[in-house]
């Protein structure tokens, strides 16, 4: 599958606590082969799954099993630990849609419960399209899955050449990830695959489709986040010791992360397609690996992207 990964990056680390959007698809995975993430572990975030086609078998360590599908959340906190699978099923032709993390704050991170919540929000209609609101409050509506920050997050779809204004929070920063052709943020183009970011001190957030065609976004924001983290892999941390010392739990498989049970891949029971049960850790760096950087909550003149 091809997964763009337009957060983190060198000209912004984090949006808010939103410190990862990995995005992808749409793709044939009844050719492909499809999403088979054998059991792997997270520290200090909550991940949170949004699909736009497709289905994905969720299990953890938690106990938790859960069907992500289009138009439904699914959040789990990892807490100081907690391991999932995440599998395409057997019926899905077509999966597109986003991955997106959230940092715990110090606060919360090592005190937090292992946790899965499921929420199917109503679509919320403004004039200029729908919206569906995941995390937080926009437009009315309200989530109410637990974020141990000031967050939203939200599927907008704009209409053929809309030009909308959405009332927004001052005290947030905001990033727009573009899915179709034609988004413009403020006035600036932002092309599919990329995310733009706004600042914050707004009270309304300008979104235009100079397309034809319906336009979808995913809109996150929230408060800056004022805390340094490290984050490696699949761990989120606030020193290089942290990290390392998570790492060998992981490797010798200690109840920091508890069991994946029940785990079943496209290689059969228990295993990957290629014939993994687990995911083992990278090789650390041979270096000390420092907090990221978050530069100033402004706008900068041009998007960004990576693929």
């Amino acid at each position: 599958m091809t997964v763009r990964r337009t957060l983190p990056q060198r000209q912004r680390s984090l949006i808010g606590a939103w410190c990862f959007v990995d995005h992808y698809g749409p793709d044939d995975v009844s050719r492909t082969g499809g999403m088979d993430v054998a059991p792997h572990p997270h520290t200090g975030l909550q991940t949170v799954s949004w699909l736009f086609d497709g289905n994905i078998q969720h299990i953890d360590s938690g106990g938790a099993e859960g069907l992500v599908r289009p138009g439904e959340v699914n959040l789990m906190t990892a807490g100081a630990g907690i391991c999932h699978s995440e599998t395409s099923t057997a019926e899905t032709k077509n999966l597109h849609g986003v991955q997106l993390w959230v940092a715990l704050p110090d606060n919360a991170r090592s005190t937090a419960p292992r946790k899965f919540e499921h929420y199917e929000p109503d679509r919320v209609h403004f004039d200029g399209g729908p919206a569906l609101v995941f995390i937080g409050s926009l437009l009315g509506s309200e989530s109410p899955v637990e974020v141990f920050t000031p967050l939203v997050g939200a599927e907008i779809t704009l209409e053929p050449n809309a030009d909308v204004e959405v009332a927004i929070d001052p005290t947030f920063g905001y990033g727009v990830l573009a899915d179709s052709d034609g988004v413009e943020l403020e006035g600036a183009a932002v092309p599919r695959t990329a995310i733009g970011y706004t600042g914050l001190n707004a009270t309304a957030l300008r979104l235009r489709n100079a397309s034809g065609k319906p336009a979808r976004v995913i809109l996150i924001g929230g408060e800056p986040f004022a805390e340094e983290i490290v984050m490696w892999w699949n761990f989120l941390g606030r020193t290089n010791e942290e990290i390392s010392q998570y790492r060998k739990q992981w490797q010798n498989r200690t109840e920091r992360f508890g069991q994946v049970e029940g785990y079943v891949g496209h290689g059969g029971p228990n295993k990957n397609a290629s014939g993994m049960g687990w995911l083992p850790a990278h090789t650390l760096p041979n270096i000390v690996i420092k907090p990221r950087r978050n530069p100033a909550p402004e706008a900068r003149p041009k998007y960004f992207r990576i693929t």
